[in-house]
């Protein structure tokens, strides 16, 4: 009987990473549901570092995007720059991403803008049989606001 093997990641190309940006972003600015936003990463050793903390799994995970899509609406995130660092099936991925959002804060009259150009770093993994690969890491180095922003405060 023939061994039976799986089939081997892909080899990650700029095309790859640079869709996954673009199909991450979408999802997350119509605050797709968890089941599609989960199929952007993987399912062992996640972790993502957001000014507000560092989750891990698809459970940290869950409880961070459970968060932020009840807080944050009008959400727009636009691609400024993707550089990625390919290692055959792993790649570093520098992100600069402009997000833009509206926030309520309660008691507040009205709702405030908020602008930030964030500048992130990425590790992501070729999957098998499937041309978009997944986010392994994922980490906020910094926000800078824009002009009139209002503060990203009581985030968590």
């Amino acid at each position: 009987m023939p061994e039976v093997t799986a089939a081997a990641p892909r080899t990650l190309t700029e095309q790859a990473v640079e869709a996954l940006v673009e199909q991450w972003y979408a999802a997350l600015d119509r605050h797709g549901d968890l089941d599609e936003i989960k199929q952007f990463l993987v399912d062992d050793g996640l972790e993502l570092r957001f000014p507000e903390g560092t989750f891990r799994g698809h459970t940290g995970f869950a409880g961070w995007y459970e968060n932020v899509i009840h807080r944050f609406f009008d959400e727009e995130h636009t691609v400024v720059k993707v550089r990625a660092e390919i290692d055959g099936t792993e790649a570093t991925v520098r992100v600069h991403v402009n997000w833009q959002a509206k926030v309520w804060n309660a008691p507040a009259a009205n709702s405030e803008w908020l602008g930030f150009d964030a500048h992130q770093t990425w590790t992501v993994v070729a999957r098998r049989n499937a041309p978009v690969p997944l986010i392994k890491t994922y980490i906020c180095n910094a926000l800078e606001p824009m002009p009139g922003s209002a503060a990203l405060e009581g985030v968590g």
